[in-house]
């Protein structure tokens, strides 16, 4: 269970980007997040895993305080918690096979993960979870020689190797055409429902939120205006479409 307790995050600049926000994810859900750029969505995730400290509030990860941890606490946590990013945040240079190994530098001692040194266990497990994405085939290849879709396949592979019970995937799909959108949709989705594992996925649009995920939780200037199943998403009142969206917004026409 995830529990966001009052959070409120307020950048150096003076930028409020999250304002008291609340709300509860039970284990097994796939949460999509709905909002504006900069309604706070990247804020949110990377305050829960602490990638940035919130300013106000709580972060509790199955009964554990994330906002009081040291970094030593907070390493062993972030064990359970993968995060996958919008423009994949992979060492670009380094093969497919580093970039997925990374992921296991939560459980390596300090002085090997600085020489890239990982156990014959660790190689074999990053072999099963390419071909589990379907890219076994580019192990050796460069990162930046991989497209989009392969890029972020990547990603999710990486996140796999810390063994999560939890994913975060900032915008995971902003940069991909819709079929490859609807490919790694896809492919959370499947970790969700055999894997078991939470989702925090945020998104721009409606239909895949209606198609992914289980429940939605909107944010607009960073406070939380919308909570609700995905099948109340689809019977959004136009005031309330607006809520979460501004005044100006127009829903597309789908019929």
């Amino acid at each position: 269970m995830l529990k966001v307790e009052n959070l409120t995050h307020i950048y150096p600049d003076g930028t409020v980007a999250l304002r008291d926000v609340s709300f509860e994810v039970p284990d097994g859900e796939f949460l999509g997040i709905i909002g504006l750029s900069g309604s706070g969505k990247s804020t949110l995730l990377r305050c829960i895993n602490r990638l940035l400290d919130p300013t106000e509030g709580k972060v509790i990860w199955n009964g554990v305080d994330l906002t009081e941890l040291d970094q030593a606490d907070l390493r062993k946590s972030r064990r359970e918690i993968g995060m996958i990013f919008q423009h994949f945040n992979l060492v670009r240079r380094s093969s497919v096979m580093t970039n997925v190994l990374s992921g296991r530098l939560g459980y390596t001692a300090p002085s090997w993960s600085l020489i890239n040194r990982f156990s014959r266990k660790d190689r074999e497990k990053a072999v099963a979870v390419l071909e589990r994405m379907g890219i076994s085939n580019k192990a050796y290849n460069r990162a930046d020689e991989l497209s989009g879709g392969q890029q972020q396949r990547v990603g999710i592979a990486r996140a796999l190797m810390q063994d999560p019970k939890m994913i975060l995937a900032d915008e995971p799909v902003a940069s991909l055409d819709p079929v490859l959108a609807h490919s790694i949709l896809g492919a959370l989705e499947t970790l969700n429902k055999e894997d078991k594992i939470t989702v925090l996925c945020s998104l721009h649009f409606l239909d895949l939120v209606q198609r992914y995920a289980t429940r939605v939780v909107g944010l607009r200037d960073g406070r939380l205006v919308y909570s609700g199943s995905k099948e109340d998403v689809g019977k959004l009142s136009d005031q309330r479409f607006k809520d979460i969206y501004g005044e100006e917004a127009q829903r597309l026409d789908t019929d």
